[in-house]
């Protein structure tokens, strides 16, 4: 039987290029600009579950930003490293980021912590404090219900998992983030849950 690690990387391995000609690729350019604002010039940026590269890495480099962007699908990974040879893109599992700590200026998850188990949030939001280096910035977002299920999606398996926005809110302070903003935005017509923080 497959692990839900197993689904959600073997679904996006098998619909990548499917998947990103469907994405609205400028849809939280807003959130990516407000970002980029808070971090220094020339800060390292890790983006964890980079996807193809597009757009959060791509935005970032063109900003003048280091970008180290990690995933578990090997199709997206090609994808980002072909959409942005700038960027150092990495197999890497959210659950076991492998860095030392205080190495990065700024981190984004968006779109990803949702194919997440959510028992596990806690702990990656305590990883992602420790590998923010001292005022590092984080930027985040989920769905806007508590569920956790399996569905149809662009043709595959895939696996969600939510906690509430005031769960999530909770675990991001438990982990030590000062909250800079929070709150449900709607881009590209759909819900979630967005956080920016600040260590």
């Amino acid at each position: 039987m497959l692990s839900v690690k197993d689904i959600v990387e073997q679904g996006y391995d098998k619909i990548a290029e499917d998947y990103y000609s469907h994405r609205d690729l400028n849809k939280f350019n807003g959130e990516l600009e407000k970002f980029s604002e808070l971090i220094p010039p020339n800060a390292r940026v890790l983006d964890v579950g980079s996807g193809a590269g597009i757009p959060t890495a791509k935005f970032l480099v063109k900003k003048g930003f280091k970008v180290t962007g990690v995933d578990i699908s090997n199709s997206m990974l090609e994808l980002a490293q072909k959409n942005v040879p700038e960027g150092d893109f990495i197999k890497m599992d959210i659950n076991n980021l492998d860095f030392p700590e205080n190495s990065f200026d700024g981190l984004i998850s968006v779109y990803t912590l949702f194919h997440i188990p959510r028992k596990k949030h806690g702990k990656i939001f305590q990883d992602f404090y420790k590998i923010l280096d001292k005022e590092g910035i984080l930027m985040i977002n989920t769905g806007i219900s508590e569920s956790e299920s399996f569905t149809r999606f662009f043709g595959v398996k895939m696996f969600w998992s939510n906690y509430s926005p005031d769960k999530t809110l909770d675990l991001v302070k438990d982990a030590g983030f000062s909250i800079l903003f929070e709150g449900i935005l709607v881009r590209g017509g759909e819900y979630q849950y967005w956080i920016f923080g600040k260590k």
